[in-house]
């Protein structure tokens, strides 16, 4: 297996925790994180090798991802695996997963890429890379089928783990927090990158929120490895906020605020299904934005309004990403309990529709595949 940054070793351990009551003598090696760790997984590098973001970041560390590729694929054929599992990291593992493939190792990609969303042209990549893909989407299946890919509709796997019913009472005394406290989340990303352009900016609302709502509680999640990076953020952007930063634990974060400053990715998703009004936003370097702004499909950004297909929650984007806008719409959910509640019935909907079992999908999927 390889899995990159956070959200892929979060989407891996789930699906191994998934797989061993299946096959109690699963071993499992490649690229991962803490919580592939967890579950007996090898890694012969850690997936934080894997989190960059941008051409320009990726640039940067060319030579030394091509180096790690190259490693893993030349192990991979030493070792014949049954099965080797892509989690989305897709400009990494579609160049790993081409050749294995072509070697007569079977390979499956965890992970629809967001065709549907930008770069369309990765479908012919996958279709190379990949005997089967496990999606996370209802949709996506049939659109890897007009493209010739075999793939499995597996639902999200958090879906699974997060209750239907957020324990917001339960998340509050576990941080300290009361009942009556209005809390808001601050999610600025889990890349040392998305720290650099996100959260002063984020920062900075939250000054502008506690001004006009004293009182106001602020929480931050902070990934692990990124304290040392964030602390002299917060120092120089809100010195003085009634700030508590947590290491990790960003679902309690979620379960416990009335609102969240969210950047764009997987944790608006996994906001959705605590059923949480947000905001959405984010913000790369110029470079970056001149190359991607005109390369998307849709109008919407985060994973809530895609699937959505509409602006349920607000998007602030680069430039819109002002602390100024930032406040105003957060503080806007906070007025409004009606819209709040519509709000909490779509993602009610949407959390039904992802819970689907995913380990249990999953493994059916591969057992087939392997023919195990």
């Amino acid at each position: 297996m390889v899995a990159g940054e956070a959200s892929g070793d979060m989407l891996a351990g789930l699906l191994l925790e998934g797989l061993k009551p299946r096959w109690p003598g699963l071993q499992s090696a490649g690229i991962g994180g803490p919580r592939m760790m967890a579950q007996g997984f090898d890694a012969w590098w850690p997936s934080s090798k894997l989190s960059v973001f941008g051409y320009v970041d990726a640039l940067r560390h060319y030579r030394e991802l091509v180096g790690i590729r190259n490693q893993v694929r030349e192990r991979v054929l030493r070792e014949r695996p049954d099965v080797f599992i892509g989690v989305d990291a897709p400009d990494f593992n579609f160049g790993l997963e081409t050749p294995l493939r072509q070697a007569g190792v079977r390979t499956v990609h965890f992970v629809c890429p967001s065709i549907w969303a930008w770069r369309g042209e990765r479908v012919q990549k996958l279709a190379a890379a990949a005997d089967h893909v496990l999606c996370l989407f209802p949709f996506e299946p049939e659109l890897l089928a007009r493209h010739g890919v075999k793939a499995s509709y597996v639902g999200h796997p958090v879906a699974d783990l997060i209750p239907l019913e957020p324990p917001q009472a339960a998340a509050r005394a576990a941080l300290g927090l009361a009942s009556t406290d209005t809390v808001v989340a601050l999610l600025p990303g889990s890349r040392r990158s998305e720290l650099a352009h996100i959260a002063p900016a984020m920062l900075q609302a939250a000054v502008l929120m506690a001004r006009q709502r004293p009182g106001l509680r602020f929480v931050l999640p902070v990934a692990p490895g990124l304290l040392a990076m964030l602390r002299p953020l917060v120092a120089l952007h809100a010195p003085g906020l009634d700030l508590q930063l947590i290491e990790g634990r960003s679902h309690d974060a979620l379960a416990a605020c009335d609102v969240t400053l969210i950047a764009s990715g997987t944790a608006t998703l996994e906001a959705a299904l605590f059923k949480r009004p947000m905001v959405i936003t984010y913000r790369v370097n110029r470079l970056n934005w001149w190359i991607m702004k005109n390369r998307g499909y849709q109008p919407w950004v985060g994973l809530p309004n895609i699937l959505s297909q509409a602006f349920v929650v607000p998007e602030l984007i680069q430039d819109a990403a002002t602390p100024q806008a930032l406040a105003r719409e957060a503080l806007a959910w906070l007025d409004d309990a009606p819209r709040c509640a519509r709000l909490r019935q779509r993602f009610n909907d949407m959390h039904h529709e992802l819970r689907q079992n995913t380990a249990a999908r999953a493994s059916d999927a591969i057992a087939q595949i392997i023919g195990a």
